[in-house]
């Protein structure tokens, strides 16, 4: 069925691009823009787009459906790509543990944690586990997220981990976002496994990845490469499990520690390498270099009350730097990334345009979904966010705590 939607007098079209570019230093800030604007939308595609002083050259013969949207803004939906969206139940009584004072390691000793997760997706069905994580799904897409990467990571079991991924896989089947695949068995060790490492990568190796790879469940793999979890070498054998197998490493690195999992990732040429919140100059002079991208995660920083990423230090130094949600039970549960780019801008001192870019064209480099989605372009989806009737377009990150969408439209439909 052929559908054409015109949209006129736009107060700002952003993002607007004629190439696909991942966004490093000064170029970050650069935000192409279209004043008073008009976009045509066919077939769930950007068919067109120009200055309103071009419509009637350009379109002579306008279509049914034109929608006057005086004073709204149109952007590129956000690309969120480090999420762990699919998970069964809350863990807000962990929340209160740490408002009590309880560190995560005290936490943890009482079964909670990424244990505490694991124990509870263990006991729910692939059916429920799929309809809890579509309404999460829609949730964020309501809130402008065009594009998402979900993990699997709390099933640290054959049969749970592999549970995760066909749910991811049937979110995928049934969704107009486009949704990347993450295999994270590598999230923590499962308790019986906590003195036998290699026992359980031999698991992972042998027993996961060929379903993995049998079934085309993941797209990439992740390590959380951390102290007290998957030292550098163990990380270095699961990603090169994975790329025997055609994964390519996202990987978690330097949250807590620097303990050489940004060498370990530039080494197996991750795509992203994400979290960030400890650096030394060197490993920021190596993400300078990386031709990768450097995902932080803010607010799991604001969450866990840790310090926050070096988002301004990484940008000169000259890193792709992205902007995730990191959507997940223990540390980030939102995946509002409205919240990110603001929380961005107060916290981190980045620029309303630089979130932009790094919420949309970097976030779609990190998931390698940039030949459809992150910018306003010719042929790419319709994958827009229409905002409320705002002064500026840094109004969105200085009112932090209002919902400025009108409308969000994913493939050229409307997301209700």
């Amino acid at each position: 069925m052929h559908t054409q939607i015109l949209f006129i007098n736009i107060a700002q079209l952003i993002n607007v691009r004629t190439s696909n570019n991942q966004l490093r230093g000064n170029d970050l800030a650069e935000l192409p823009i279209i004043e008073d604007a008009y976009l045509l939308v066919e077939n769930g595609l950007i068919a067109d787009f120009g200055a309103m002083y071009e419509l009637e050259l350009k379109i002579p013969i306008l279509p049914k459906n034109v929608q006057d949207i005086t004073g709204q803004f149109v952007m590129p939906t956000w690309c969120d790509s480090h999420t762990h969206l699919v998970f069964a139940g809350s863990r807000e009584s962990e929340f209160v543990d740490k408002i009590n004072g309880l560190s995560y390691a005290e936490i943890a000793a009482k079964g909670g944690g990424i244990l505490n997760s694991a124990k509870k997706l263990n006991n729910t069905s692939e059916d429920d586990l799929y309809h809890a994580a579509l309404i999460k799904l829609n949730e964020v897409a309501k809130l402008g997220t065009g594009a998402i990467e979900i993990k699997s990571g709390y099933g640290l079991s054959v049969d749970s981990e592999i549970k995760m991924l066909r749910v991811i896989k049937r979110l995928k089947e049934n969704s107009d976002l486009i949704i990347k695949s993450t295999f994270l068995a590598a999230h923590t060790y499962p308790i019986e496994f906590k003195e036998n490492h290699q026992g359980y990568i031999d698991l992972i190796k042998n027993e996961m990845l060929p379903i993995i790879a049998t079934e085309n469940l993941a797209d990439y793999i992740d390590v959380f490469c951390e102290s007290g979890f998957f030292s550098p070498t163990e990380t270095d054998e699961i990603c090169k499990a994975g790329a025997a197998l055609g994964l390519k490493p996202k990987l978690h690195v330097n949250q807590l520690n620097s303990i050489g999992g940004i060498e370990i990732g530039i080494e197996n040429n991750a795509i992203s390498l994400d979290h960030l919140e400890t650096l030394t100059a060197n490993e920021i002079e190596l993400l300078s270099t990386f031709k990768g991208t450097a995902t932080l995660l803010p607010t799991a920083a604001f969450f866990l009350r840790m310090q926050y990423q070096p988002a301004r230090a990484l940008i000169q130094a000259g890193a792709a730097v992205a902007l995730a949600s990191d959507y997940n039970p223990g540390s980030s549960p939102s995946g509002n990334m409205n919240f990110v780019t603001a929380l961005s801008c107060i916290q981190m001192k980045m620029l309303p345009n630089e979130v932009i870019n790094a919420a949309t064209i970097n976030g779609a480099f990190a998931m390698e979904c940039i030949e459809q989605t992150g910018s306003i372009m010719l042929g790419k989806r319709a994958d827009l966010i229409f905002t409320k009737k705002i002064p500026s377009i840094s109004y969105l990150f200085y009112s932090f705590s209002i919902n400025n969408i009108d409308k969000v439209m994913i493939k050229g439909k409307w997301v209700g």
